[in-house]
């Protein structure tokens, strides 16, 4: 089965549909555009389709709604968790202002955004 996301004006993920391999492949290849024509015609109103891997063999992680898509990194990019993060855009991941302290092996943190600072987590507050 393949996989497509629609995208929208902004390049964001409206949503992931699946494609039977009998309508993708082609002598025994599989072929992305065969894919988005098929989904065209299915959904002519609809926005941009670009295939992704729930095997994330390609365009770096499978898609889900709201990522967005890099066509510089050909990747799809998770939302941004925090105001503060920023997207390295080698690895296409968000990163903290800071990072986490060195004990996050035996200790669980969490992000404050108030004070952009890891904070020990605290079962017992509300």
């Amino acid at each position: 089965m393949a996989h497509y996301a629609e995208l929208d004006e902004n390049n964001v993920v409206l949503r992931v549909n699946v494609v039977h391999n009998d309508i993708t492949t082609i002598d025994g290849v599989e072929d992305e555009q065969r894919g988005i024509d098929f989904l065209d015609g299915l959904y002519p109103d609809s926005g941009t389709w670009i295939q992704t891997s729930y095997n994330h063999n390609m365009r770096t992680r499978y898609a889900a709604i709201d990522y967005a898509y890099d066509s510089d990194a050909d990747a799809f990019i998770t939302p941004q968790p925090f105001p503060s993060w920023t997207l390295d855009e080698d690895t296409t991941e968000w990163e903290a202002p800071e990072p986490m302290p060195a004990d996050a092996d035996t200790v669980i943190y969490v992000w404050d955004e108030d004070t952009t600072s890891w904070i020990e987590w605290d079962e017992n507050a509300s």
